[in-house]
C-alpha cells in the first residue's frame, strides 16, 4: 500500500514539474527524464553542464540536484523560504498548483515577451536562437527582479536546505539501503538498492540527534565517531500505519552492535570474545560502544512475533508448534557429487547460484527449492545432500551460548519470545535466554547472591518485560548471521519495513547486464 501511495505522489509531483517545464518553453517530458532533466535545467539557468557528473557521486549529488531544482523554482518567483520548503517536502501539492496557476509565470513573463518579439523579426526561430533569447531573458530577469543573495549565500542556503530536507526524509519518511551480503538470497540479492519506509511502523525519534549529516556511525574519509552522545533522547516511536506482521522483511539495528571491534566489524564483538577471550580482544582491537540508533543496520525476515513459541528441528522452523513460513526464494546449502565432467561454475554464477568446490567432483552449492530440482535433474549429478547440523551437538556462537543448551543453527528451542507484559521466572534455565534482554535492552541490574537473585537491588524471582521482542532470520538459512547468533531483537531497534528495490547492480555482469533490469521497482515480500 505504501509503495502505491509513493508511486502515485511521485507521478503527481512529476506532472506538476512537467507543466512548469512547458511554461519554461520546453517539452514536458524533458522534466521527468533523470540526468537529462538536470542538463536542461542547467541550460535554462546558464550554468556549466560539466558539474552534472557530480550527480553520480553519493551525498554530493543531493546538493547538486537541489541547487538546480531550487534555482529552477526561483525562475517562477518562488523564492521565499516556505516555498522552497514546500517544493522539497510536498512537491506533489505545490508543483501541480504552480503549474496550473496562470499567475505563476516563467521569468515573470519576460521570456514569453522576448520570444514573441524575436518571432516578429524572424519567421522561424532555431533552437540556438531560442536558447539565446532564454539566456538573455534570464539575465534580464535577474537584473529586473534581483535576488539579493551572493553566490556563496545561495549555495549555503541550498546546502543547509538540502541537508535539513534529506535528514528529515531519511529520519522520518524513507531511507535508501544497499544489500551488502547474501543472508537474504535469493529473496534479496547482493547489490540490491532498496527503499525502507519509516512510516509503516512509525518513525523513531533519534536517540542521538547531534550527528554528522549523511553519515551513520563513522565519519567518511577520516574515520572516528560521526555522532555525539552529549544529548541523548529516550526511545520514542511516533504512530505508524501498521503493526509489524509475521514474515515482514525488516531493517533493524544490530542487537549485538552495542559494542564493536573497530578493526574487525564483520564479526560481532561478543563472538570475538568467546573465540579469543575478552583481554585478547581489547588488546588487539579498538573497542567502541554505540547507541541503539547508530548500530549497524541489518535486514532479515521477522519469523517470530512477541509471545511466539519458536523452535527449529532438522533445519525446519516451527512457530507455535506449526511449520513456519518458507519464502519461495529462500535457500539451503547442499553437497553435490558429480561424475568426472564436474559442474560449470561460471554458468552457475551467471544464474545467481553460489557455488564453491570442495574437491574434484564435489561442490557446496546454495539453492532454492526450484534450483535444487533443476540441478538434481542434470545427468552428471550423482547425488545431492542437504547440509544439516545434528541435534544435540552444540555449534559455536549459537544463542544463548550456554553449555546447558546444546543448540545449533538447525536445531534449537523451544522457547518463548518475550512480549510486553509477559512475566518469566528468574532461574538458571531462564537467565541464559532472557538475561541480556533484562539487563542490556531494558536497563536493569541483575546480581546473583548467595540467597538468590537481586533485580535493581531488590530480591526477585520473576521479571515482567517492558518491550516487545522479535525473532529475525535470513532466508539464506546457512549463510546468515541472525537471531540464532545474538537472540531477540527489541522493538526499539526496529528501523522500518523494506518496500521495494529501486535498483539492482550485478558486480559479475558485463555491459547492460550489470543492471538486473527485472528487479527494478520490484516489491519485497
Amino acid at each position: 500500500m505504501i509503495l502505491i501511495i509513493f508511486i502515485v505522489l511521485t507521478i503527481i509531483a512529476a506532472y506538476g514539474f512537467w507543466m512548469l517545464f512547458e511554461k519554461a518553453g520546453h517539452k514536458g517530458w524533458e522534466a521527468v527524464v533523470p540526468i537529462y532533466s538536470q542538463w536542461v535545467q542547467s541550460k535554462i539557468l546558464g550554468k556549466k553542464t560539466w558539474h552534472l557528473i557530480l550527480l553520480i557521486v553519493p551525498i554530493v549529488n543531493v546538493f547538486v540536484f537541489y541547487n538546480l531544482y531550487l534555482d529552477f523554482i526561483h525562475c517562477f518567483g518562488k523564492r521565499r523560504f516556505w516555498e522552497n520548503c514546500a517544493a522539497v517536502l510536498v512537491p506533489f501539492i505545490v508543483l501541480p498548483l504552480w503549474g496550473k496557476d496562470k499567475n505563476v509565470k516563467f521569468l515573470n513573463g519576460l521570456y514569453a515577451k522576448n520570444l514573441k518579439t524575436a518571432m516578429a523579426k524572424e519567421t522561424q526561430l532555431g533552437e540556438e536562437t531560442k536558447l539565446t533569447v532564454l539566456r538573455e531573458s534570464y539575465t534580464e530577469y535577474k537584473i529586473k527582479y534581483p535576488y539579493k543573495k551572493s553566490m556563496v549565500r545561495e549555495w549555503a542556503d541550498a546546502i543547509v536546505f538540502a541537508t535539513v530536507a534529506a535528514t528529515l526524509i531519511r529520519g522520518f519518511l524513507l531511507e535508501a539501503f544497499m544489500i551488502p551480503s547474501g543472508s537474504m538470497q535469493q529473496s534479496l540479492l547482493i547489490g540490491d538498492y532498496l527503499f525502507v519506509s519509516k512510516l509503516n511502523y512509525g518513525p523513531r525519534i533519534l536517540n542521538t540527534p547531534i550527528a554528522f549529516p549523511f553519515a551513520h556511525h563513522t565519519m567518511p574519509l577520516i574515520g572516528g565517531k560521526a555522532f555525539s552522545e552529549l544529548i541523548k533522547i529516550p526511545y520514542k516511536r511516533l504512530p505508524g500505519f501498521q503493526e509489524i506482521k509475521r514474515n515482514d522483511v525488516i531493517v533493524f539495528n544490530a542487537p549485538a552492535g552495542d559494542t564493536v571491534a573497530v578493526e574487525n566489524q564483520d564479526i560481532p564483538y561478543y563472538d570475538l570474545v568467546r573465540m579469543m577471550g575478552r583481554e585478547a580482544v581489547h588488546q588487539q582491537f579498538t573497542i567502541q560502544t554505540r547507541p541503539v540508533d547508530k548500530r549497524e543496520h541489518l535486514i532479515k525476515r521477522c519469523v517470530g512475533m512477541p509471545g511466539d513459541k519458536i523452535s527449529m528441528n532438522a533445519g525446519v522452523l516451527f512457530v507455535n508448534d506449526q511449520p513456519g513460513f518458507v519464502a519461495p526464494e529462500s535457500q539451503m546449502d547442499y553437497t553435490v557429487i558429480t561424475d568426472e565432467t564436474g559442474l560449470d561454475e561460471r554458468r552457475l554464477k551467471d544464474m545467481g547460484i553460489e557455488v564453491s568446490p570442495i574437491q574434484p567432483g564435489a561442490y557446496r552449492i546454495f539453492l532454492t527449492e526450484k534450483q535444487f530440482e533443476m540441478v538434481k535433474s542434470w545427468s552428471n549429478v550423482k547425488s545431492m545432500q542437504m547440509n544439516l547440523e545434528k541435534p544435540g551437538v552444540a555449534q559455536p556462537n549459537t544463542f544463548p551460548n550456554d553449555p546447558q543448551y546444546k543448540w545449533n543453527y538447525d536445531n534449537f528451542g523451544p522457547f518463548v519470545i518475550p512480549k510486553k507484559g509477559m512475566t518469566v521466572p528468574l532461574n538458571a534455565q531462564t537467565l541464559p535466554l532472557y538475561g541480556r534482554a533484562i539487563q542490556v535492552y531494558e536497563h536493569n541490574s541483575l546480581e546473583k547472591k548467595a540467597d538468590g537473585l537481586y533485580l535493581n537491588g531488590s530480591k526477585a524471582d520473576s521479571y515482567t518485560f517492558k518491550m516487545d521482542y522479535y525473532w529475525m532470520m535470513g532466508d539464506n538459512r546457512h549463510n546468515s548471521l541472525d537471531a540464532r547468533d545474538w537472540g531477540f531483537v527489541p522493538e526499539d531497534h526496529i528501523v522500518g519495513k523494506a518496500l521495494f528495490t529501486w535498483m539492482s547492480w550485478n558486480a559479475d555482469g558485463n555491459g547492460l547486464s550489470k543492471i538486473r533490469w527485472n528487479r527494478i521497482f520490484k516489491g519485497i515480500h
